[in-house]
């Protein structure tokens, strides 16, 4: 990803909603976690810390982020006692390692969770977002520097040596516009990168908001049967 595509992002996260429902889901599925009150926690390709908030209620959180500038920020406005920018990471006993939408970003994504299970305690967990349907893979996914889009099989393919616990769609509600949306673009080869990452107005930001973050109350039940992004999460066994 390039330095203004991350530029972006950083700028927008804080107040768009696919940032913030994203936040809602994941706090979601680590409450349904049976963790003790104190966990130590591993934010991977965490960004500028957008969920560092949220994991805070569960734990101390470090956070591993190789860009310099995302670092940069984290630096400026958060308290972290580890930050890491390379695989060099001296803790090797965490309860939980997230990695929200990061895997399509790597080139050997089984490669990365081998050695990210070497810093999992037994019986630990691992929480792995990403982007859903390859056919909607499109420039923006280019831009955004991703490698590929997932179903539930292919996902499940990168877990070797972990035990899958459960893996979902979400993003549901919104997933035919933003699909209808996609291959539009993707038809007339249009460059929408920067409109669909721009934080919109305050009323369709609030709406899309409202939907995407309600799913939060379905996926504490059962399993969303298809959407735009999909979870899984994962036991070291």
């Amino acid at each position: 990803m390039d330095n203004k595509t991350f530029s972006r992002q950083i700028k927008n996260q804080k107040k768009h909603w696919w940032f913030q429902a994203r936040k809602k889901i994941i706090d979601q599925i680590i409450s349904s976690i049976n963790l003790k009150k104190r966990n130590n926690i591993l934010d991977f390709g965490a960004g500028s810390g957008v969920n560092l908030d949220m994991l805070s209620k569960y734990g101390l959180v470090d956070i591993h982020e190789k860009n310099k500038y995302a670092r940069a920020i984290i630096k400026k406005e958060k308290k972290i006692k580890n930050l890491y920018s390379t695989l060099k990471i001296k803790k090797k006993s965490y309860d939980l390692i997230l990695l929200a939408d990061v895997i399509e970003h790597v080139k050997q994504p089984k490669v990365l969770l081998k050695d990210l299970k070497k810093f999992l305690k037994k019986d630990g967990y691992i929480l792995i977002t990403v982007p859903a349907y390859q056919f909607l893979f499109s420039k923006k996914d280019k831009v955004l520097g991703h490698y590929r889009r997932y179903n539930k099989e292919l996902l499940k393919t990168e877990l070797s040596g972990f035990k899958v616990e459960n893996i979902s769609y979400f993003n549901t509600f919104l997933c035919i516009p933003i699909i209808i949306m996609t291959m539009l673009n993707k038809f007339l080869k249009r460059d929408y990168i920067k409109q669909v990452e721009t934080t919109p107005n305050f009323i369709l930001n609030k709406l899309c908001y409202i939907i995407f973050a309600s799913e939060k109350y379905f996926i504490k039940y059962f399993n969303l049967p298809f959407g735009i992004s999909i979870y899984v999460l994962a036991k070291n066994d």
